[in-house]
């Protein structure tokens, strides 16, 4: 056989596999959209979008997870911010876990708590105190560590009072706006005739309202110091820097995606032939 011959051949022989191929997806599209198969096709076209949104969902995590951690990191590794020698308001809300040093003077009169703290699985408060920044006529909220339950609501805080100049090390932590869990009781009620005293967050817009001087928008978290060993309790929030599990879930949802949207048209495909097969 000439060569001429041959690759017509081997043209002719590819052309019916294509034909045939093109006929086998057109039956199992058919069946799929026939009366006996349809419910069970939207069934599956709507576990591929679930499986494929979750997917998605889980990217859109790790990217949100990249750029927290990008943040932290840039914050952590800039110097020591003295907010004594003056520093911008409004940059300070881009500045959350960057290290500052400060100093001034409590006011334990407009002092506030946070509900559903915990300490070594005990539930207590933090404590929140107004520092007033020296030589200016602005306050900082800052959060001077833990405190048991029991000394709350005995009314026995005056006990962690620190009076007379302080200097505080610790990292900035941004206002919020919601609970991590819960129904949020925080309302805008407060005001300095009428202090809430215990909150469940720190939303400084809403803890202003009963401050008789300005709060910074953010709030300083202090840091653990070897010479402090009572109460309040310090410590500074444990940050997982790391992408966690996301990428790996990613790969799941689109794994189970790919096997349930090639695995339902083999099963069609073999049910044709079975089906085939009996009537011949």
């Amino acid at each position: 056989m000439s060569q001429v011959s041959r690759s017509k051949n081997f043209l002719l022989e590819n052309h019916a596999r294509i034909i045939n191929f093109q006929s086998g997806v057109l039956s199992i599209l058919k069946q799929m959209v026939s009366g006996r198969w349809v419910f069970a096709t939207l069934t599956v076209f709507l576990g591929l979008a679930v499986l494929i949104r979750l997917g998605i969902w889980q990217l859109d995590r790790l990217e949100q997870r990249r750029a927290f951690n990008a943040r932290v990191f840039k914050q952590q590794a800039l110097p020591v911010l003295d907010l004594n020698q003056g520093y911008e308001s409004e940059l300070l809300r881009d500045m959350e876990y960057r290290e500052v040093a400060i100093r001034g003077k409590y006011d334990h009169s407009q002092q506030i708590a946070i509900r559903n703290q915990y300490w070594q699985n005990q539930s207590g408060y933090h404590l929140l105190t107004p520092l007033m920044i020296d030589e200016t006529s602005e306050m900082v909220l800052v959060d001077r560590g833990w405190i048991p339950s029991s000394a709350y609501t005995a009314n026995n805080m005056a006990q962690f009072d620190e009076p007379g100049y302080v200097q505080v090390k610790g990292i900035i932590r941004k206002s919020r706006d919601s609970a991590d869990f819960g129904i949020n009781r925080v309302d805008a009620s407060g005001s300095q005739v009428n202090p809430i005293s215990a909150w469940n967050f720190v939303n400084i817009e809403n803890i202003q309202k009963q401050m008789n001087s300005s709060l910074l928008p953010v709030y300083i978290q202090q840091s653990p110091e070897p010479t402090w060993t009572g109460m309040p309790y310090r410590f500074q929030p444990e940050l997982k820097l790391t992408e966690g599990p996301h990428l790996g879930y990613a790969i799941q949802w689109f794994t189970f995606a790919a096997i349930l949207g090639l695995g339902y048209p083999i099963y069609i495909s073999r049910h044709i032939h079975r089906t085939q097969g009996k009537i011949q």
